[in-house]
C-alpha cells in the first residue's frame, strides 16, 4: 500500500480493531459489527434532503471520472443517509491498550483454537496461497484473525451508504469521496453486488477488512472465477488479497516478524527503537540473549523493540515486522499479527514479565477481581484480565452495594474487600 493509503487505513483501522479485538473479550469493552441479516442500529437509509442534494452533484462528478451512469443508479438504488455511521464517526473512542492488555485479547485462548482449526480446515487453500506469494499460513490466518475473527466478524452495514453519507458529512469529505468512487468502480467491475458490498461502519470490507482504493490495488481472484471476491462465506480470495498485500510490501519467507529475547541488567534503552537495526553478533556482544537465556538465531539484523518500557518483555524485529505495519502501523497490531501467528504454530506465551498498571495491578490481580465480581453476583462475563465496560459496570453496581463512591475504576482495595 503506499503511503497515504497506509495511513488513511490506520485512520480507519482504529475502530476497526474492534470488529476482530472485541469479538472474544470476557471483561471487555463489548462486541464489534457482527455478520447479519438485520441493520444494525441506526444502519438503516432515513430521510435526508441535504444528502439527496449532496448525491444529485455526486452523480455528475462520479460521471466525470469514468462511471457509468448505470452503475451509479445500482449501487445507490436504496441506499441512503445512515445516522449510525455518523454517531460511530463522532464517537470513536480514543485509548491505548497495554501490550499485555491488546495480547490478552488478540492470542486469547479462544482466538487461537479458533485460528488452529481455520488453518486445519482451510490448508489446501492457505498451501496454494503461501506457495504464490510465500507468505506464510500462519501470518495470514493472524491478520484474519485479528481483523474479522475469522470471518464471524465482517460487518453488515451497507458500504455504499456508508461512504456516501461519510463523504456527505464532510469531516473527512474527500477521502470518502475517493474510497466511494473506488467502490464504484469496483461494482462496475462485476466483483460484487451493491447488497453484498457490506463492510464496517467507515467502508472497510470483507474477511480482511480492506478499504476500497486498497481493495483495487491489491485484491487478488485466487479462485480464477472472474471476481476478487473479498465477502463471500469462502474466504479465499481475501486471505490470497491480503498475501498479495504482505508479498508486495516487502514480506521475506522464512524470516520471522520479531521473536521475543532477554536483554541485560542496565541494558542501554537509547539502542532500542525501529530503525535501529544491528547485527544478530551485534546484539549478542551486548548482552541479548533468547527468550529462555541461550544464544541468538541468526535471522539477519534486526532492532530491539521494548514496547512497555525496559520493565516489559523485549523483542528483536525484523523486516517482516515493517511488512505488517504497512496494513496497519500500530505496535500493538504488529506484534498482535506476529504473536498470534507464532501461537498458531505452537509458538508459546510470551515469557517476559508485564509491570503492573496504573493502579499498581497485574494482569493477575485483574482476572481474580473479575472472577470474585462475578462470584459475588456482579457479572463481568469473563476474567481475562482487560478492564472493559462490563467490568466496569460490574465494579459500579458492587460499588454501589457497599455505598462506596461509584467510580468504575479496579483497584487493589476493591480486590481486597472481594477476598474478604
Amino acid at each position: 500500500m503506499q503511503s497515504i493509503q497506509a495511513t488513511t487505513r490506520r485512520s480507519l483501522t482504529f475502530g476497526l480493531l474492534a470488529l476482530g479485538l472485541s469479538a472474544c473479550v470476557g471483561g471487555g469493552s463489548g462486541g464489534g459489527a457482527v455478520v447479519s441479516r438485520g441493520p444494525e442500529p441506526g444502519m438503516s437509509p432515513v430521510p435526508n434532503a441535504g444528502f439527496d442534494a449532496w448525491v444529485d452533484g455526486f452523480r455528475a462528478r462520479a460521471a466525470a471520472r469514468g462511471i457509468p451512469d448505470a452503475t451509479i443508479s445500482t449501487a445507490f438504488r436504496g441506499a441512503g443517509y445512515l445516522p449510525g455511521v455518523i454517531e460511530r464517526d463522532r464517537n470513536q473512542t480514543e485509548f491505548t491498550r497495554t501490550l499485555e492488555d491488546y495480547l490478552a485479547i488478540a492470542a486469547s485462548p479462544d482466538r487461537v483454537s479458533k485460528g488452529r482449526a481455520a488453518l486445519t480446515r482451510h490448508r489446501g487453500a492457505l498451501a496454494a496461497i503461501e506457495a504464490r506469494y510465500g507468505v506464510e499460513a500462519e501470518v495470514v490466518t493472524a491478520v484474519w484473525g485479528l481483523e474479522s475473527q475469522y470471518g464471524e466478524r465482517r460487518g453488515s452495514v451497507p458500504v455504499i451508504s456508508a461512504l456516501a453519507t461519510l463523504a456527505y458529512d464532510g469531516r473527512r469529505g474527500d477521502f470518502f469521496e475517493s474510497q466511494l468512487i473506488a467502490a464504484l468502480r469496483i461494482l462496475q467491475n462485476g466483483d460484487t453486488s451493491p447488497a453484498n458490498m457490506t463492510g464496517s461502519w467507515a467502508g472497510a470490507m470483507g474477511h480482511t477488512q480492506f478499504i476500497p482504493t486498497s481493495y483495487l490495488e491489491f485484491a487478488v481472484d485466487f479462485t480464477g472465477d472472474g471476481r476478487r471476491d473479498i465477502w463471500s462465506e469462502d474466504p479465499t480470495d481475501a486471505l490470497a488479497s491480503t498475501a498479495a498485500y504482505l508479498s508486495r510490501s516487502g514480506w521475506r519467507k522464512g524470516q520471522p516478524w520479531g521473536v521475543e529475547v532477554q536483554v541485560p541488567a542496565g541494558f542501554n534503552i537509547g539502542l532500542a527503537g525501529r530503525g535501529k537495526g544491528r547485527s544478530t553478533s551485534a546484539w549478542s556482544d551486548l548482552g541479548v540473549r533468547s527468550a529462555n537465556g541461550g544464544a541468538l538465531t541468526d535471522h539477519g539484523a534486526g532492532s530491539i523493540l521494548l514496547p512497555q518500557g525496559a520493565n516489559g518483555p523485549a523483542f528483536l524485529i525484523y523486516n517482516n515486522f515493517n511488512a505488517i505495519a504497512r496494513y496497519n502501523n500500530a505496535v500493538n497490531y504488529v506484534i498482535g499479527v506476529g504473536h498470534l501467528s507464532d501461537r498458531l504454530r505452537g509458538g508459546s506465551p510470551i515469557q517476559g514479565r508485564f509491570p503492573p498498571d496504573a493502579q499498581g495491578m497485574t494482569i493477575a490481580d485483574r482476572q481474580d477481581l473479575q472472577r470474585r465480581l462475578t462470584a459475588a453476583g456482579f457479572d463481568t462475563e469473563g476474567s481475562d484480565g482487560v478492564i472493559g465496560k462490563k467490568t466496569r459496570a460490574a465494579i459500579e453496581a458492587f460499588e454501589a452495594s457497599r455505598g462506596l463512591p461509584v467510580t468504575g475504576e479496579p483497584s487493589l482495595s476493591i480486590l481486597q474487600m472481594l477476598r474478604g
